[in-house]
């Protein structure tokens, strides 16, 4: 895959729950393309750890801090911990998600609120308090789901409701922050080969066979696409919701 390298010199990005699947994939893309990056995540310090050494070893900075998205005082600690410790923040990747699952009537009121807290009211604190310290040229840049616009399987309506929330919030704040130079937009991947959601799964060729081109996606597929509305390139795309899906919700 063809990388233009530097895109982002000089600006400093961080994404929630980047220590694992998409989130980490991104967070190594934006660090090859130049960007120093923080990565949150909540329990997988292990694994956050080995992102954070692989970027450095791409010769950026790079720091990994525990918060959890449910709890909004340690998002926006994490935000403004962030930009004190580089000097500045330019990218924001509000990605950290929870997926709960299950019929209607099984689903409380515990399910509801923590999918809520992180799936929703987290990608507004952070950009709340990431807005703070961005000026012109700022992004922010939302982890949506292809099951926002087509849920095929029971189950997913609470997760799906959560995921399309975020299309009024891309749109809302794309046009409270244009004047200011900071670009807001939503991707939603489609089938990703993750450890959540792996490609040879049980489920996977059912899952595949939605989509128009028969398989899943790599990690890195996703990155490319915010890698692209991160940098200087994506600085027209505003209020975007951007599908890559295979061609699953086509």
């Amino acid at each position: 895959m063809l990388i233009v390298m530097n895109r982002l010199e000089g600006n400093v990005a961080l994404i929630t729950g980047g220590s694992r699947g998409i989130g980490a994939a991104v967070a190594l893309r934006l660090a090859e393309e130049g960007a120093d990056v923080v990565l949150t995540y909540e329990n997988s310090a292990e694994r956050a750890t080995e992102v954070v050494e692989q970027i450095k070893a791409r010769g950026r900075r790079a720091l990994a801090i525990q918060a959890d998205s449910a709890i909004p005082e340690a998002l926006t600690a994490a935000v403004d911990e962030a930009a004190a410790m580089f000097g500045r923040l330019d990218i924001l990747v509000n990605n950290a998600g929870v997926f709960l699952v299950g019929p209607l009537e099984d689903l409380g009121p515990a399910e509801i609120d923590r999918t809520l807290a992180v799936n929703v009211r987290a990608p507004f604190a952070a950009s709340q308090a990431a807005v703070r310290h961005m000026g012109q040229g700022g992004r922010i840049i939302s982890i949506g789901s292809n099951v926002a616009e087509r849920a095929v399987f029971p189950g997913l309506a609470l997760y799906s409701m959560s995921k399309t929330a975020l299309v009024g919030m891309t749109k809302g704040l794309a046009r409270e922050l244009g004047p200011r130079g900071v670009t807001v937009n939503l991707v939603h991947p489609g089938p990703t080969d993750t450890d959540s959601n792996p490609a040879d799964g049980p489920n996977a060729e059912v899952i595949a066979g939605f989509t128009a081109v028969g398989r899943y996606a790599e990690t890195a597929e996703i990155a490319a696409t915010v890698a692209h509305l991160a940098s200087a390139d994506g600085s027209y795309i505003t209020g975007a919701s951007i599908h890559i899906d295979g061609g699953f919700t086509a």
